[in-house]
């Protein structure tokens, strides 16, 4: 495995690995993370203003926020699409979750 485990930014307990990034990649790159969220853990509410935000469900539950859409729940094997400048959260982990979350355009 490459890349390393480092803390999410503004999620306390969440855990993100970079795969693809603009720095390695080029500025035209899309952004591809593995998230690990823990059972408990919560990813507040937030936008992204300049990309669609795509989340693949490789493990876990979970809730979802996402404005305009409302709460539904997420599980293995859902994917999900934000819409860029739309609100969403991810909380009431109830098993831990791993997502492979792609960012296009990239944001890192």
């Amino acid at each position: 495995e490459e890349g390393e485990w480092v803390p999410h930014s503004t999620a306390k307990g969440v855990f993100v690995k970079p795969l693809i990034t603009k720095k390695e990649f080029g500025e035209d790159s899309p952004s591809i993370l593995l998230v690990k969220i823990p059972k408990d853990a919560v990813v507040p509410e937030h936008i992204h203003e300049e990309s669609e935000d795509i989340l693949y469900i490789l493990s876990g539950h979970a809730k979802m926020f996402v404005e305009e859409t409302g709460e539904f729940e997420i599980k293995k094997g859902m994917l999900i699409r934000v819409p860029r400048r739309m609100k969403h959260s991810i909380y009431d982990v109830t098993e831990d979750l791993l997502v492979y979350d792609v960012f296009s355009p990239g944001t890192i």
